[in-house]
Parts: C-alpha cells; sequence; structure tokens
C-alpha cells in the first residue's frame, strides 16, 4: 500500500465514522432519554463502573469538583437506586469504597456503550464477506486499544 493509498483509506475511515455517529446519535439517544439518572449521577456511576478497585467518595469528589457531602448525596442516590455499593477497604478502614452492582453495570453498558452501528438488525443485513472483513478490523482496533504491556 502506498502513502497515497494510505492517507486515502484513514480520510474515508474518518468520513465513515462520521457519518456513521450522525446516523447512530437517535438511537444512543432512546435509552438516554428515559432514564431517570441526572447526567452526573450517569457520569459518576460510569466511573464507579471503570473503576477496577473501587472509587472513593473523596475521590469522586475532587475527579467531579464538587463537595464531598453533594457526592456523597449522589452515592447514596446510586446506592438506594440498587446501583452502587459501599464496602469497606480491606487495607484500611476508615475508606470506604464504592463499586457498581451487577444492576448498575447493565445500565452503564446499556446506556454509555451502545453500538447502534453493531447491532443485530445491521449486521444482519451484511453479507460473509462483508460480516468477516468486519471482525478483522474490530480485532485490530481491540488489539490497538488494549494496554501496552510493560518491558520488564
Amino acid at each position: 500500500m502506498t502513502d497515497g493509498e494510505r492517507e486515502k483509506a484513514l480520510s474515508d475511515i474518518e468520513a465513515l465514522t462520521l457519518a456513521i455517529t450522525v446516523r447512530s446519535i437517535p438511537r444512543v439517544l432512546e435509552p438516554l432519554m428515559t432514564t431517570d439518572l441526572t447526567i452526573q449521577q450517569l457520569k459518576a456511576l460510569t466511573v464507579i463502573v471503570t473503576t477496577g478497585a473501587g472509587a472513593t467518595g473523596a475521590g469522586l469528589a475532587d475527579k467531579f469538583g464538587v463537595s464531598m457531602p453533594s457526592m456523597s448525596k449522589l452515592i447514596d442516590r446510586l446506592v438506594t437506586a440498587g446501583l452502587a455499593v459501599r464496602e469497606g477497604d480491606g487495607g484500611d478502614r476508615r475508606v470506604r469504597r464504592i463499586h457498581a452492582t451487577d444492576l448498575g453495570r447493565a445500565v452503564v453498558r446499556e446506556l454509555m456503550a451502545t453500538r447502534p452501528e453493531l447491532s443485530e438488525d445491521v449486521l444482519s443485513r451484511l453479507s460473509q464477506d462483508e460480516l468477516e472483513a468486519l471482525v478483522t478490523g474490530l480485532r485490530a482496533v481491540s488489539r490497538e486499544l488494549r494496554p501496552a504491556r510493560s518491558a520488564g
């Protein structure tokens, strides 16, 4: 592949990605419009879901630039809704870690990880060759998104 061909392919991918994003917006917005969560609660829940060791109230308050009492109330609402739980930290009894429940992870997956362009109704209309090419491309992208392994 020449440099010109590579630049054309990258340009085509950028244009197609934008077009797919624009066409997907109605499908992405649908679950957001029906949730009872505030944007701040959804943002906090997303951080909680993606924090492997469990988030802390102080860490969340700092990350969002709000007071600890405000964050505590937000966390209380997530706990009451069954989306998160508070648990003691094994190493420091003073620290309470916030973890997402299965329901909390499912909510984030549904609201934030929606990929309408990869939904069954779209994929079912692709040919076998197109599906196989998509699998190859997605594997390559997934590989490149993995964290780099340390060389030590």
